[in-house]
C-alpha cells in the first residue's frame, strides 16, 4: 500500500465533515501522520486513529487527548476494533480490499463513509503502480452499494497530480449492517 499526504486534511474530507457538530466519533483508518484525526479532534470529534506506524501514532497521541491511537497491521493481523462503530469512517490514500466488510460494519446507523484513494489511471503518471492498491473504474460505487451514495467522483486532481476516486456515503438503517466472520 501507498500513502501520499499533503500538509492539511483532504478537501474531500473537509467538505463532508466540517459542518457536523462536535461530539461525534470517527475512525481514521490507516491514518498516517494524523492529518484528518487531528483536524477532526480540533473540531470536537472523538477520533480513533489506526495505523501500523507506531512513531506516527505516538506523535498524534501526544498532540491531542481526544484522539485514541491504535497500533495495528491492517493487512496481516485480525481486525483491531471488533464490535466498534463510528459516526464517520475516513480512509484516504489507502486500499486493502479484504478490509471492506470491516469498514462497512464500522459505520453506525446514519454513519458517513468518506473514502478517497487512487484509481487505476494513477499508474500512468506515478506511484502507486501496483494494481492491488488502485481502484478499478466504478469500484467505490460497487463496494458501497449497500449505502446511500451522497457523492462520487472519479477524476484527476492536481498538487500533487493524481487520479482518484472518492465517495461520500451514508448507512441508513441499523439492519443494513453487513455480516462478516471474525
Amino acid at each position: 500500500m501507498f500513502h501520499t499526504e499533503s500538509v492539511g486534511p483532504s478537501e474531500w474530507v473537509c467538505r463532508w465533515l466540517r459542518d457536523h457538530p462536535a461530539g461525534h466519533s470517527c475512525l481514521d483508518l490507516a491514518c498516517g501522520s494524523g492529518r484528518h484525526a487531528l483536524w477532526l479532534a480540533g473540531r470536537g470529534w472523538q477520533v480513533c486513529a489506526v495505523d501500523q506506524d507506531s512513531s506516527s501514532l505516538g506523535a498524534i497521541a501526544s498532540s491531542d487527548a481526544s484522539v485514541t491511537c491504535v497500533h495495528a497491521d491492517l493487512e496481516a493481523a485480525p481486525w483491531p476494533l471488533p464490535g466498534r462503530s463510528f459516526d464517520a469512517v475516513v480512509v484516504t490514500n489507502y486500499l486493502w480490499r479484504p478490509l471492506w466488510p470491516y469498514i462497512l460494519s464500522s459505520l453506525a446507523p446514519e454513519g458517513l463513509l468518506i473514502y478517497e484513494t487512487f484509481s487505476r489511471e494513477q499508474a500512468r503518471i506515478g506511484r502507486p503502480r501496483n494494481p492491488d492498491f488502485l481502484l478499478e473504474p466504478g469500484e467505490l460505487l460497487q463496494r458501497c452499494q449497500s449505502l446511500r451514495i451522497l457523492a462520487y467522483e472519479d477524476l484527476r486532481l492536481g498538487n500533487p497530480d493524481r487520479f482518484v476516486q472518492r465517495i461520500a456515503a451514508r448507512r441508513e438503517r441499523a439492519d443494513d449492517l453487513p455480516r462478516h466472520a471474525n
